[in-house]
């Protein structure tokens, strides 16, 4: 079967779209699929293109035996609202206009949203080779935005959900990273039985408990005796990180426990200004890294953190993240409710506290740190937890049947 994928985030990014949509794509060509990737050049989160790469039109490379097809966008940092929209509308024209013209005709074609862009473009290449087009939602958009008052213009939102509904409807089946994103499309009138949750989890042969390198990195950054909390990840409005500040303020004097932030985004120069206004010396701000070398800062970390912001929305969120670090058999510290909550109280594997509550991280953080056995134990937990029951390989073959599910509807000749 030819798989077509368009998103506009990519390998070798880091972050959740790319490696939910590299270990999925990898596994199904292991499996004997045929793969191909519709994405832009790698430039996020900083807005600069990645070494190897030069700003072109077009360019068709293999990656780790995956067929990638990259066009023209224009690119923006990880910051500013209209700016990130621009380059998510030349995605869809460029991918278009370039890659889908010169990529085979698939059997499927999934779009990865947000945003509606990279849904767009592969629900027009499903038209163009009459295909099924999957539809997968990995944030509620417009909702997030409106949640976050990025939007506050009535007759946008109004536009821009009718442009959802659009997307759903015209869809041979919709994946959903979380069951509550799943309940949201169906009381807005999409069929239940279109709409199928295959969350997030994790290459548990990759992200695996290890200490190689982690004393050489400890000494790299200075915190070799340290008991090390660690936030990697986008630094953005959605995380709440003004809270982990206050909390390394309400640690200032604990002589063992340093925070170390991994990553770029809109908030992260706020932020350092922040940590600097409070001449904190308990914080240690690190550029963002490649894939291997998170991995490392994972191994390294006594505890990992896994916050969100304190609006209703995020809820219904699951912060990917979660699964790599217990694959890392790391402890969590995670200022979250809803549906990530649940999942990480039946992991045994994390402390679990409301969203951008600085007291409780720091009491948590402060437990943690008198008690080598008990995260030691989490630790352990938590990789058990996610080989169960996350892992991408089983993940991977759970969405192969939904694909066949789109492609049998289509070859009856059912409406969608």
């Amino acid at each position: 079967m030819r798989i077509a994928i368009y998103s506009h985030y990519f390998l070798p990014e880091i972050g959740a779209p790319s490696a939910r949509i590299g270990d999925f794509a990898t596994q199904w060509q292991a499996d004997g699929h045929r793969v191909q990737i519709a994405t832009c050049f790698p430039s996020h989160p900083t807005g600069v293109i990645y070494p190897g790469y030069k700003r072109q039109l077009y360019r068709k490379e293999e990656l780790g035996g995956l067929e990638v097809h990259r066009s023209w966008t224009y690119i923006a940092p990880n910051k500013g609202f209209l700016r990130k929209s621009i380059g998510h509308a030349t995605f869809w024209i460029s991918a278009g206009c370039l890659s889908t013209r010169r990529m085979p005709a698939p059997d499927c074609v999934i779009g990865s949203s947000p945003t509606f862009f990279a849904a767009m473009a592969a629900r027009a290449c499903a038209r163009r080779h009459r295909v099924p087009f999957i539809m997968e939602v990995r944030d509620l958009w417009p909702a997030i935005f409106v949640d976050l008052g990025v939007i506050r213009n009535h007759r946008i939102i109004r536009l821009l959900e009718r442009w959802e509904m659009n997307l759903y409807h015209s869809a041979a089946r919709i994946v959903t990273v979380t069951e509550s994103f799943r309940e949201n499309l169906i009381r807005r009138g999409i069929a239940p039985e279109k709409i199928v949750t295959i969350t997030n989890g994790a290459d548990v042969d990759y992200w695996r408990p290890e200490s190689v390198g982690t004393d050489a990195l400890r000494q790299e950054l200075g915190l070799q005796n340290a008991f090390i909390a660690l936030y990697i990840g986008a630094h953005g409005i959605s995380q709440g990180l003004s809270a982990v500040i206050r909390t390394a303020e309400r640690l200032r004097n604990e002589p063992r426990v340093r925070f170390v932030f991994v990553g770029e985004g809109a908030d992260k120069e706020q932020l350092v200004r922040e940590a600097g206004r409070l001449k904190l010396t308990n914080v240690r701000f690190v550029d963002s890294v490649g894939k291997s070398k998170v991995r490392n800062y994972y191994a390294m970390a006594d505890v990992c953190l896994v916050p969100l912001r304190d609006i209703p929305l995020f809820d219904t969120f699951i912060p990917s993240k979660m699964f790599e670090i217990m694959a890392m058999g790391r402890p969590i510290i995670a200022s979250v409710r809803g549906e990530a909550a649940e999942i990480l109280r039946r992991s045994g594997a994390a402390a679990v506290v409301d969203p951008e509550d600085d007291q409780a991280i720091a009491a948590a953080i402060t437990q943690m740190c008198g008690s080598g056995l008990m995260t030691s134990e989490m630790g352990i937990r938590g990789r058990r937890f996610v080989t169960a029951n996350y892992s991408r390989r089983e993940l991977a073959r759970r969405y192969l049947e939904v694909i066949d599910e789109a492609r049998a509807i289509a070859g009856s000749g059912q409406g969608k």
